[in-house]
């Protein structure tokens, strides 16, 4: 059961559509509207779990700064209404945050329905104890302006975390080779809970090597020294 003039942040399966929460599914069929990055993979995910002839709403990096205030009235005018992201728990490297923020100054409620998140489980796999670390994301694209961000989280004493467009991958690892030395420990985990899901661990020559000129959905944890 939905209430009137909130906003639900669900998050939806980064792989598996057996993953998501009951919860989820409820909020989803019962809103009024599902607000997604794109219309055809908002309804590639609910059709997955059987929610058909919902009203959606696209909002993404292109047009979150003129859609947020549209949705916003909405939501004022008495509207139920999910934010979904593409996979995953929405905002988290994913548009909405503008959303977030127009809604929390009009005085909308916002309701998270936790679930999937590929950095959380990314996190559960390692072997070590994770005490602290460092979510750098996405590099900037430009090659010099890569190289000097990571110079820069070169200098934690941390584990740190990157992630990229799958046709990144290989030069990601170049990059983190090039900067951090052949011998920096990684735990790469590629297209998590995906029957192609695939988790390596050791150094960055090593990982480098095995996944080979694959293109994957991944997350890269550069381990922190000892």
């Amino acid at each position: 059961m939905v209430t009137k003039n909130t906003l639900y942040i669900v998050a939806t399966p980064i792989g598996n559509p057996k993953d998501i929460t009951l919860r989820a599914i409820d909020v989803l069929k019962d809103a009024d509207a599902v607000i997604c990055e794109d219309y055809r993979q908002g309804e590639r995910i609910l059709k997955k779990i059987s929610i058909s002839a919902k009203s959606l709403v696209e909002l993404n990096e292109h047009n979150e700064k003129y859609m947020a205030p549209e949705i916003v009235q909405k939501l004022l005018a008495g509207q139920a209404m999910a934010l979904i992201s593409d996979d995953g728990t929405p905002v988290f490297a994913d548009p909405g945050a503008e959303l977030i923020s127009q809604a929390y100054q009009s005085g909308i409620r916002i309701i998270p329905i936790p679930g999937p998140s590929s950095l959380m489980v990314a996190l559960s796999l390692l072997d070590f104890k994770l005490t602290q670390f460092v979510f750098a994301g996405f590099l900037p694209q430009k090659t010099i302006e890569r190289e000097v961000a990571l110079r820069k989280l070169k200098s934690y004493q941390m584990p740190v975390v990157l992630m990229d467009t799958p046709y990144r991958l290989g030069k990601l690892l170049s990059e983190v080779r090039r900067v951090f030395g052949a011998n920096q420990q990684v735990t790469l985990a590629c297209d998590l809970t995906l029957p192609k899901e695939i988790v390596l661990r050791g150094n960055v020559a090593t990982v480098q090597n095995q996944i080979s000129s694959r293109k994957a959905e991944f997350i890269l944890i550069l381990h922190g020294k000892k």
